[in-house]
């Protein structure tokens, strides 16, 4: 976690930003293995935002409304991509969608059950996955004199969602989960594995370019070598 903190204040993109961005870029590269055409593809995935306000920290319950983030896995530069990323959630940030969806899901709670199922078959119509970043306890924490070494969650799908991406950060490390449908995808396990190397490769770039570069918006698009 600290390293990925570190590439985002360089790049001027949040921790969310950073792993969303990732978790394109590992799709792009399964995709590319399995010879699937990835020039201008994107892939449409629902992400939770919260939407609990600070006198609501400490209690019980969620508040939280969804987004439809188009991922931009057919741009090949790892920092096209990031930005793309982060443009992308700053629009949706700062719409309508999140409050919308909620009011939505809190009215379909009061319907009858068949009223449910048709509202919820429609949202997940719109999206092939749902993505979701939880940020867990930065220090080790510990049940009767136990440490946790690796909590673990799923994210929620419902309709015929056939992908969910999982990332949780713990004691100052990040963890990445996938859940698919093994008829869509039976080896989620080459997915997981890129999701480090997708993080590496800013992490080079970094490294290795002026930053001033690295921030530029036209050096970005006249397209840096990829790490």
């Amino acid at each position: 976690m600290p390293e990925v903190k570190a590439v985002g204040k360089v790049l001027g993109c949040s921790v969310n930003d950073m792993l969303l961005s990732a978790a394109a870029g590992a799709l792009r590269a399964y995709l590319v293995e399995q010879g699937d055409p990835v020039d201008g593809v994107e892939i449409r995935a629902m992400v939770p935002v919260n939407l609990r306000r600070p006198k609501d920290m400490g209690r019980l319950g969620n508040r939280f409304g969804l987004v439809a983030l188009e991922l931009p896995v057919g741009l090949e530069n790892p920092l096209a991509r990031l930005y793309a990323t982060r443009e992308r959630m700053e629009k949706l940030k700062g719409s309508y969608q999140a409050p919308l969806t909620l009011s939505i899901l809190g009215a379909v709670g009061l319907a009858p059950k068949f009223a449910q199922e048709k509202v919820l078959d429609m949202l997940a119509s719109k999206a092939t996955a749902v993505m979701t970043n939880v940020p867990g306890p930065q220090q080790a924490i510990y049940l009767a004199g136990a440490k946790l070494r690796e909590p673990l969650f799923w994210v929620p799908q419902s309709g015929d969602i056939g992908m969910g991406v999982s990332i949780l950060s713990y004691d100052n490390k990040v963890q990445f989960g996938l859940i698919t449908d093994k008829k869509m995808v039976p080896d989620p396990e080459r997915i997981v594995e890129r999701f480090a190397s997708e993080f590496d490769k800013l992490l080079m770039l970094v490294l290795m370019e002026p930053w001033a570069r690295l921030t530029d918006p036209e050096a970005v698009e006249a397209g840096l070598e990829e790490a």
